[in-house]
């Protein structure tokens, strides 16, 4: 790097921050990415295990995640995306039923004809809403229960609302609820009435590795195991990040796409009140994990579930999205747990889960048996997506901080959407000419950079 070219730190390589590194030096800046982990992607990497290499959390791609799409076109690969139509189950009273269309809404044993239009009522007017501020004020199950009724809340909103929030559904505003229900409307607005699912063959392997490529033939420096113990302004405004392994790098600026609780940790020049906001931030974490099985489960690619005695949130079966051929001709299934920070969960082993998880899924689907089962792997993230409570949007942490050159750009600014690799990218679009705007406002420092 030549004196005086400024220099751009990115660090987080999820799909934000390879986003940001991508644009960011297509806009002329020098840049290096760093992640602490050995490989490229977080909640979107993929991972080996029962000899296929497959997503480490499930995704799925809607036809209204114009931002993906774009970000793929771009790395060539948009046109070999699979779109697929799919199924949805919804496992009540120890009972596996089919709620993939309108005739088997309408039969749907657990309401009543009553509680089945209230309900579809709820739906398309949440599908309707353009003002979702105002429903920041709203406590979701004050919103579900005046709109849906209270059995039909009690019977499936709340055991919904329970398997991704736990108890923290009480704090929770209606504005939850909005964003899944707009993403899931948003993809039929194409003018198609199915659900078409998208993934691409390879997974998020193939997205990444081709997105790795793509960086550094455009010059950016991929740095993996380069955990930031400490970050600080030093002379001349530089911003000096000290690795875990004691070495130093300095740059004009740097983006850190860290959860909030980090960035706090790691920022040690910010001001007490950044600080208390960057800690207030509320997050789910996630136990997720993938079963290789040697036969399919019940051809739904998600099943939504309401017994409380299930372990798990939901039964993702992405072979019924996905060609088994990608997984040797086996099925991969996801079985998810959302948490809340200090659940006992946390305490349990790898083999502990395991037995929880898969005596409850042979007990749903009779037809399995444990020896099915040919791999369970197990992933554990604390910090997945900021807790939407009441007034989040007027709570939200600022991007730009009183450090100069120092900036926070996570998923606690994604405001009207749920957390997804499309909202993921959509937030490094918005950001970009703020980041560009704060950089012409600041001198590059005068520095000999090797």
């Amino acid at each position: 790097m030549k004196a005086n070219t400024e220099s751009w730190a990115v660090v987080g390589g999820g799909m934000l921050g390879l986003t940001l590194a991508h644009r960011l030096t297509q806009a002329g800046k020098q840049v290096t990415l760093y992640e602490s982990a050995p490989y490229l992607g977080g909640l979107a990497s993929a991972w080996e295990f029962g000899g296929i290499t497959w997503d480490r959390h499930y995704h799925v791609t809607l036809l209204s995640d114009t931002f993906l799409c774009s970000l793929l076109n771009e790395l060539g690969l948009e046109q070999e995306m699979q779109w697929v139509e799919t199924r949805t189950g919804f496992y009540t009273d120890d009972k596996l039923y089919s709620m993939s269309n309108t005739v088997e809404f309408l039969k749907f044993p657990p309401l009543n004809l009553l509680d089945k239009f209230r309900l579809g009522a709820t739906i398309f007017y949440a599908s309707k809403i353009q003002d979702w501020k105002k429903l920041e004020s709203i406590p979701v199950a004050d919103w579900l229960k005046k709109l849906s009724g209270k059995r039909t809340f009690e019977k499936i909103w709340l055991p919904l609302l329970r398997a991704k929030l736990g108890d923290n559904y009480q704090q929770t505003s209606a504005a939850f609820i909005w964003t899944t229900i707009a993403r899931m409307y948003a993809a039929r607005r194409t003018g198609l009435k199915k659900e078409m699912f998208g993934y691409l063959p390879g997974g998020y392997a193939r997205v990444l590795g081709r997105f790795a490529e793509v960086l550094k033939s455009e010059g950016v420096t991929l740095r993996l195991h380069s955990g930031i113990s400490k970050a600080t302004s030093v002379m001349n405004d530089v911003v000096r990040l000290e690795m875990t392994d004691g070495t130093t790098a300095d740059h004009d600026q740097v983006v850190f796409t860290v959860p909030g609780n980090v960035a706090a940790q790691v920022c040690t020049q910010l001001s007490e009140a950044e600080k208390h906001k960057l800690n207030e931030v509320q997050y789910q974490g996630i136990i997720c994990a993938s079963v290789l099985l040697k036969k399919p489960l019940a051809g739904f690619y998600v099943t939504n579930i309401t017994a409380d005695w299930v372990p798990f949130t939901a039964v993702i079966e992405m072979s019924a999205l996905v060609d088994p051929r990608e997984f040797g001709g086996q099925t991969l299934v996801y079985l998810p747990k959302y948490f809340a920070a200090g659940d006992s969960i946390l305490n349990l082993s790898d083999e502990a889960i395991e037995a929880r998880f898969i005596t409850a899924l042979v007990r749903m689907y009779p037809h399995i048996k444990r020896d099915d089962v040919l791999a369970f792997k197990v992933s554990r993230v604390r910090n997945v997506f900021p807790l939407p409570t009441l007034h989040y949007s007027d709570n939200v942490p600022a991007m730009e901080t009183s450090v100069p050159g120092v900036f926070i750009v996570n998923s606690s600014h994604i405001l009207n959407g749920t957390l997804n690799v499309n909202e993921g990218i959509k937030l490094a679009e918005q950001v970009m000419p703020k980041l560009l705007s704060a950089s012409k406002a600041k001198p590059v420092a005068l520095r000999q950079v090797a």
